[in-house]
């Protein structure tokens, strides 16, 4: 005896097992971050405890007040964020700024140029951190923020001038030429028109510069000698350091650095969805 599926039912068993797969991914995916979190909560001689135990019979809640005291949390955090809030600036802007010159002027070897600019992002980190570390040692910036933040001014990331450039490219010209014969410069025409009009791909490479900035630990761990200057990335390379690691306030601390990029995502998922799907300008 045979079953013969219809068409109607083929298609809702492919939906069930396209639901079933996502529902496991995203199990696996937020499985850590619900580990950390329990441990964070946790004390020390019942996180290696075997069989896991998810929910521990009391919360250790001074595991967060030890997080900001173990290590000057707080005074990480202010260094974390300066560096953030400038390189953040001068990527999207810079980025913004140099795809525009791309999509929308015409120079010699504009071709070239362009080829070359996506080349570097073939080109690993690696070759260029002893040059660019003999190259600031020389100017005097080791043991300052500059060399974490002055570079970002000078041209934003390769990635972020071809995923703008591409969005550039999809603002009708007619908009730019009613704006030049109104006597708009170009750039007035940069600033009040390309630049509301990208908001969604703004908002995400600002997700993107944002999240690599904050995370970052061998900038930092290069260029920054003063323990007053660390940022928050360092903060929890101390916690490794010691010589008895304690995982539940090492948790508490992770969970807190990790805190605003995930508010952040959350807050800027719709425009994040919208800038990754490079749409052109809305009817």
């Amino acid at each position: 005896m045979t079953f013969t599926l219809t068409n109607t039912q083929r298609k809702k068993i492919q939906t069930f097992l396209v639901y079933l797969f996502l529902m496991i991914a995203s199990a696996a995916t937020v499985l850590p971050l619900l580990w950390m979190i329990s441990t964070s909560l946790k004390s020390g001689d019942i996180i290696f405890q075997i069989p896991p135990k998810w929910l521990p019979d009391s919360f250790h809640w001074e595991n967060y007040h030890r997080a900001v005291t173990d290590i000057p949390f707080f005074l990480y955090l202010k260094n974390t964020v300066i560096i953030t809030v400038f390189r953040v600036f001068a990527e999207v802007f810079i980025s913004a700024l140099v795809a525009y010159g791309f999509a929308r002027f015409h120079f010699p070897g504009k071709n070239i140029w362009f080829m070359l600019l996506l080349s570097t992002i073939m080109l690993p980190g690696e070759i260029t951190m002893i040059p660019l570390f003999i190259m600031f040692d020389k100017l005097g910036w080791i043991n300052t923020f500059k060399p974490l933040i002055v570079p970002a001014f000078f041209g934003g990331q390769a990635v972020f001038v071809f995923l703008l450039r591409q969005f550039f490219l999809t603002i009708p010209r007619e908009l730019e030429e009613a704006a030049l014969i109104d006597g708009a410069t170009r750039f007035q025409i940069f600033y009040k028109i390309f630049l509301p009009l990208s908001k969604p791909a703004l908002i995400t490479i600002g997700l993107f510069s944002f999240q690599g900035s904050w995370n970052d630990l061998l900038g930092p761990l290069m260029y920054l000698n003063d323990s007053n200057k660390f940022t928050l990335q360092l903060g929890l390379a101390m916690f490794n350091g010691m010589t008895r690691v304690e995982w539940g306030p090492l948790m508490a601390a992770s969970l807190l650095v990790l805190l605003p990029t995930l508010l952040l995502f959350f807050a800027m998922q719709k425009y994040f969805v919208e800038g990754i799907s490079v749409t052109g300008i809305k009817g």
